[in-house]
């Protein structure tokens, strides 16, 4: 079941310059989607139109099957987000900071909040001024904000910016920990393509302001079958390959066809008089998968 459906969007700007071109997909109860581009590729755009912050020209966001654009505050209530730089009183403690912004909707379960802030690991800060707060404590405490008061699904605008390498490896921790134990559905926004691989189970990749990939990270993959073919015969292999039926790219990366096993491509290699030096599995990287998209032209 789709808990957030981004439906057909299209929007360019004042200036003329497309943003989105008829953008669609969907994030699945449950699941962490990760949402990819360079700068300027519609990621933000998506990000605002979802928290209605800007219109499309064209299309909608439906998250629980409440139009963003159509009813706005019943859809808005089911999400949370950390948007861009998350911006807190600095002579407020954290805990006045969540009680201000908590107040806007009316709504304060001190249970509950006490509950967030021990799950984002803020118990012992809490009560101080947030002017005297990490960098890394002030994303905890904007993660305690979305989550409160409960929602759905939450929105994630590059959430480890700025953060050091143990920093980003905690608050992987804790969006993995929301999802588990919580059954979190989270949609990331980030340009840091190792943690995306280490969080995500599904991506995005825009391009331009179109979609030009939507499916598994590659780590999470079950059914795609890689070798990394390595020989001094590279040119007479891809056509060995091509004959055969599968597909080899210049590197030696080699996809073996579902109705095809590995060893009838050496078997085929070797009757054609290729030159094996290796045959190994190779897992596909998001990186290579993200490069490859963005040399397109």
């Amino acid at each position: 079941m789709a808990l957030l459906d981004v439906r057909h969007l299209s929007k360019r700007w004042p200036t003329g310059r497309l943003a989105l071109d008829d953008v669609s997909f969907e994030v699945k109860e449950g699941e962490i989607l990760g949402l990819l581009g360079h700068n300027g590729a519609g990621k933000s755009t998506i990000m605002g139109i979802t928290l209605g912050m800007v219109r499309p020209d064209q299309g909608e966001v439906r998250i629980g099957g409440r139009s963003v654009q159509q009813d706005r505050g019943g859809a808005l209530r089911q999400i949370g987000a950390i948007y861009e730089a998350a911006v807190f009183y600095d002579y407020l403690s954290g805990w006045q900071n969540l009680r201000a912004i908590c107040s806007l909707s009316g709504w304060w379960d001190e249970a509950e909040v006490k509950r967030v802030v021990q799950r984002v690991n803020l118990t012992r800060a809490i009560r101080q001024k947030t002017a005297t707060y990490s960098h890394g404590m002030r994303q905890r405490l904007a993660l305690a904000q979305a989550l409160l008061p409960q929602p759905k699904i939450l929105l994630l605008d590059e959430p480890t910016d700025g953060l050091d390498p143990e920093g980003i490896r905690e608050f992987r921790e804790l969006i993995l920990h929301l999802r588990k134990h919580d059954g979190m559905t989270i949609m990331l926004n980030s340009h840091l393509l190792a943690e995306v691989e280490q969080m995500c189970d599904r991506c995005v990749i825009l391009k331009d302001g179109r979609k030009v990939f939507e499916g598994a990270v590659p780590s999470q993959e079950k059914t795609r079958r890689v070798f990394q073919l390595e020989t001094s015969d590279i040119g007479l292999a891809r056509e060995v390959m091509n004959r055969a039926g599968a597909t080899m790219d210049k590197s030696g990366i080699v996809e073996v066809p579902l109705n095809m096993e590995p060893h009838e491509l050496v078997t085929a290699l070797v009757k054609g008089q290729v030159q094996v030096h290796t045959w190994q599995p190779h897992r596909r990287t998001l990186e290579e998968l993200y490069m490859g998209l963005s040399s397109k032209s």
